[in-house]
């Protein structure tokens, strides 16, 4: 008669090895080797789609049901980290949770790192920055580049190897609402292909008007419309025309 493994599955003692091998008077396995590697795999599976305290959570209860309570073991069996482990159990028994701080995980940006840094870059760009021409965001734009802000950096006294490369100075400059833009004046109107022609013909309806003696002659100065204050940047005029 062939033993077959329940479904629930047993916890181990601490110095009990694979059943792989063990067998019955008939010649039969109990438990095969393989069996238990694919219930341990798929816990593994399980605990990987979890994040946080259910993780943690996750990670109590199977090393309650499996491994006795033990943290060590669960960290033997399944990889787990022993401290993880512990602190689950923790919060399972005691019913309290740890709050997680996932955002001061990773490496610390520079501006935040090293906050006399920001406020160097911050002196250097805010002379040379301008706010936007048409007062729809409070976007600042410079005309110093990532490269240039470096150098200046470099030029005030930071060793050259504790800076950030280019790429990144220029996302510290994006972060800190800078953008790079070149000012631009306003530029006067060019001279169109018909102005010769159009002088001419106001010239000629001058003399032919002087021949008349019931007409006056007016000359009234008229002066180009000039883009005045923040719209002369970027070469507009008011009329959101561009030059």
């Amino acid at each position: 008669m062939e033993i077959f493994p329940e479904l629930s599955y047993p916890a181990l003692p601490s110095d009990a090895r694979f059943l792989f091998g063990h067998r019955l008077t008939s010649g039969r396995a109990i438990l095969m080797d393989d069996s238990i590697a694919r219930y341990d795999a798929l816990i593994r599976s399980g605990a990987k789609r979890l994040t946080g305290y259910q993780r943690r959570l996750f990670q109590a209860e199977v090393a309650t049901a499996l491994c006795g309570g033990c943290a060590r073991q669960a960290e033997r069996r399944f990889g787990w980290g022993r401290e993880t482990v512990e602190k689950g159990l923790h919060e399972l028994q005691h019913g309290l949770r740890c709050l997680e701080n996932f955002a001061a995980r990773g490496r610390q940006r520079s501006e935040e790192k090293d906050p006399q840094l920001a406020a160097d870059i911050r002196a250097l760009v805010e002379p040379h920055s301008y706010a936007d021409p048409e007062l729809k965001s409070s976007r600042r734009y410079s005309n110093l580049s990532a490269a240039e802000v470096l150098e200046a950096l470099i030029t005030k006294g930071y060793p050259r190897e504790e800076l950030p490369s280019e790429r990144t100075m220029r996302d510290i400059l994006n972060r800190m609402n800078y953008r790079l833009k070149r000012i631009q004046k306003g530029q006067p109107l060019k001279k169109t292909k018909e102005t010769e022609a159009i002088f001419a013909n106001v010239q000629q309806v001058r003399e032919q008007a002087r021949k008349e003696p019931e007409t006056v002659e007016i000359s009234v100065d008229a002066k180009a419309k000039v883009s005045l204050g923040d719209y002369v940047r970027g070469g507009k005029n008011p009329d959101r025309q561009r030059r």
